[in-house]
């Protein structure tokens, strides 16, 4: 699947994952008016009105994009609806050619957490069925149980020629309590991505693994660190735009050839109607359009952050 995403990244030069991370909040009211009319003020009301959000930025955006990165928790706050609207929005973005990144974060030990890699990137039997649960192409991964936790999902990643991406170094303000803890001389976060590519030689695609890391642009400066540790390891880069990322603070995070890492946003694009300069231009009726434009001003933005 790496070699899918590569291939998608190149063909439509942009390194973008669209971070689907809806809010009931997100949702224009026009869509929330239209659902709970359809289903009333309830959970399914609700998951609805985020499924045809969902719906209108990829038919806005997947031919512009390689990958989409539902993020599972905002719509596990749903209950089960939500986790219907969850996978009906992953079968939709792959009908579009899109890959899948799904942002679960899990991480546990034995069959724990090999049943979460079967779930979400395998197959399960039932009679004489066989099921795909979820249609993620990647999912993300938490090491802190270390390779207990995470030698289940290279497992069924070998199986199903489906990926990983390891939480080495991430975005948020507070990372560094535990991430950039001194251990015999270098950070964590360092020794953490010294196993991710160890863990990635196992798993290769035709340049890069099928075992990638999570490194948040907000950490430019580790990023170029983390990248020499990892040269054959993609880098989901998340933080750009709301968190603060800039495309200048990204090529560090690229290798030579201009991959490597692919870098997402989520309220930047899929919220660009309610933010500046967009809900100047456009409505909340037009917001799968103010999210296509976001797309195609990131996509430049990070091109020049290569121009020497």
């Amino acid at each position: 699947m790496i070699n899918q995403l590569v291939k998608g990244i190149k063909e439509k030069d942009a390194p973008i994952v669209v971070g689907l991370d809806p809010m009931l909040s997100y949702v224009p009211k026009h869509l929330v008016k239209d659902a709970f009319a359809a289903y009333g003020e309830t959970l399914e009301g609700a998951c609805e009105a985020i499924w045809q959000f969902n719906k209108g930025i990829i038919d806005a955006t997947y031919d512009l994009i390689p990958a989409v990165k539902p993020q599972v928790a905002m719509y596990e706050q749903f209950g089960v609806e939500g986790l219907k609207a969850f996978k009906k929005t992953c079968d939709y973005a792959k009908s579009k050619g899109l890959v899948i990144i799904g942002d679960i974060k899990r991480g546990d030990i034995g069959s724990t957490s090999e049943a979460y890699a079967i779930g979400h990137l395998g197959t399960v039997k039932i009679g004489e069925h066989v099921y795909s649960p979820f249609t993620e192409d990647f999912v993300t991964v938490n090491p802190y149980l270390g390779s207990d936790g995470v030698k289940p999902f290279l497992k069924v990643c070998k199986d199903t020629d489906k990926g990983v991406f390891i939480l080495v170094k991430t975005s948020n303000p507070s990372s560094g309590e535990f991430q950039d803890r001194q251990i015999d001389g270098k950070p964590l976060y360092e020794i953490v991505a010294e196993k991710v590519a160890e863990w990635g030689e196992d798993v290769m695609g035709e340049d890069y693994s099928y075992v990638g890391a999570v490194v948040g642009a907000t950490y430019p400066e580790m990023g170029a660190a983390l990248r020499k540790i990892m040269p054959k390891n993609y880098i989901l880069v998340p933080g750009y735009g709301a968190q603060g990322g800039t495309g200048k603070d990204l090529a560090p995070f690229f290798n030579e050839d201009g991959l490597g890492a692919i870098v997402n946003s989520s309220r930047g694009i899929i919220c660009a109607y309610q933010k500046d300069p967009y809900k100047e231009k456009f409505s909340s009726v037009d917001y799968a359009d103010a999210s296509r434009q976001a797309v195609l001003d990131m996509k430049e933005d990070l091109k020049n952050a290569f121009v020497k």
